[in-house]
């Protein structure tokens, strides 16, 4: 994956206000402020229409936006970028696991602090070894560790981190996990299953994790598995400022819950997309990452079809899908997903023409072997960023989302 350039933020930059270019989806509270100054020529450039924060040509690739044509989004409005505070006085500490360092620097530039320093390595025989090497005595600490693939070794290394800053006596420890891995074995559907997520959740208080920040949950149950508070971020204004900036028409939308199950979170998407209409594909699954589309709820003859899901493992249920979509009249389907797994033979679905676009966030590493020309990464940091400053401030976090 190209670089990216993430200088902190210089204590004398003040910021310009500008609005973005006209759009005909009406979005409400989501209408974009500038927060940064645009003559910042080193972190912008242009692709698709969308400012990131990358140096070089893409050459194809999708592009992780940081900054949208140099705005950003009211709901991430924050006095304290204003003024462009360098604040690494603060008894805040943010350190990173090894699984998403990229995402962790993104979310410390966005915040004017620098990464903590922590040194992680691996014995011979696998054993994980972690090691701080700055003290955090008395201070609020924030891990940033997705359990994504593979999934075990992520989430041992998260569990080491916590201990290891619970030795180290910091005052209060936030795991941030962007992608709660075994969050789908939330429930028993047969007998002697196992509960996963539940044992995940008491690993992680067990550990000594304070509490969790977690993004967009396989199901908000899950947060009820922890006995210690839970922040659950929302990743969908990330992808709905993305779509605004589209030029089709909001008439010609409809949004599509692949399965029955999420419903709710498509009738949410929707009612932001101007109240877009709701389809459901009915799917029977006979076998884990195996789906089988039956039936569709609605009508997409002629429209534009915006898939939504939580996110994209083998792309088995998203690409039947679609295809049931195309046999059902749909001029273009997008698909938008907040957490990328594409576990083979997640890319060959993908690219199989069945879609316009493939719209997912960084919270996880996307493979540089995985990037295909429909491919578009968002970055999840600067909501990520402002969540821990309002967990840290003891501000609201639902407040942004509304």
């Amino acid at each position: 994956m190209a670089s990216l350039a993430l200088s902190s933020p210089s204590s004398s930059s003040t910021t310009s206000s500008s609005s973005l270019s006209s759009s005909r989806f009406s979005r409400g509270s989501l209408s974009p402020q500038s927060l940064f100054p645009i003559d910042s020529p080193s972190r912008i450039c242009s692709v698709k229409g969308i400012r990131c924060g990358l140096n070089d040509p893409l050459n194809g690739k999708p592009c992780v936006p940081i900054i949208t044509d140099g705005t950003l989004s009211k709901f991430l409005e924050s006095q304290r970028l204003k003024s462009s505070v360098n604040r690494n006085g603060t008894r805040l500490k943010i350190f990173s696991g090894t699984a998403n360092p990229l995402l962790s620097q993104e979310i410390a530039w966005y915040m004017g602090l620098d990464l903590g320093k922590i040194k992680i390595k691996r014995f011979a025989d696998g054993e994980i070894y972690v090691q701080l090497q700055e003290s955090v005595r008395g201070c609020d600490v924030y891990l940033v560790q997705p359990t994504c693939p593979p999934a075990n070794e992520n989430l041992m290394e998260l569990l080491i981190m916590i201990d290891a800053c619970r030795r180290a006596s910091a005052k209060t420890i936030t795991a941030v996990i962007p992608y709660f891995g075994y969050a789908r074995a939330d429930r028993k559907t047969q007998g002697r299953e196992s509960i996963a997520a539940k044992l995940v959740a008491n690993l992680i208080t067990e550990a000594g994790a304070d509490r969790v920040l977690a993004c967009d949950l396989h199901s908000g149950q899950s947060m009820g598995y922890f006995d210690i508070p839970v922040d659950h971020v929302y990743c969908q204004p990330v992808i709905l400022d993305y779509l605004a900036s589209k030029t089709a028409c909001s008439n010609d939308l409809v949004v599509v819950s692949p399965d029955v199950g999420g419903v709710a979170r498509a009738r949410a998407f929707a009612k932001k997309l101007s109240d877009a209409p709701l389809a459901i594909v009915d799917k029977r699954r006979s076998g884990h990452n195996v789906a089988e589309v039956m039936n569709l709820i609605g009508d997409v003859k002629g429209k534009v079809a915006v898939m939504v899901d939580d996110m994209i493992d083998t792309a088995g249920t998203i690409t039947k899908g679609a295809a049931l979509l195309h046999e059902e009249g749909a001029r273009e389907v997008y698909a938008c997903c907040t957490h990328a797994v594409l576990s083979p033979p997640a890319i060959d679905r993908l690219t199989s023409g069945l879609f316009q676009e493939v719209i997912i966030t960084n919270t996880l590493p996307v493979n540089e072997k995985n990037y295909f020309p429909q491919l578009t990464v968002l970055s999840v940091a600067n909501l990520l960023g402002e969540t821990i400053w309002r967990v840290h401030d003891d501000c609201s976090v639902s407040s942004i989302f509304q």
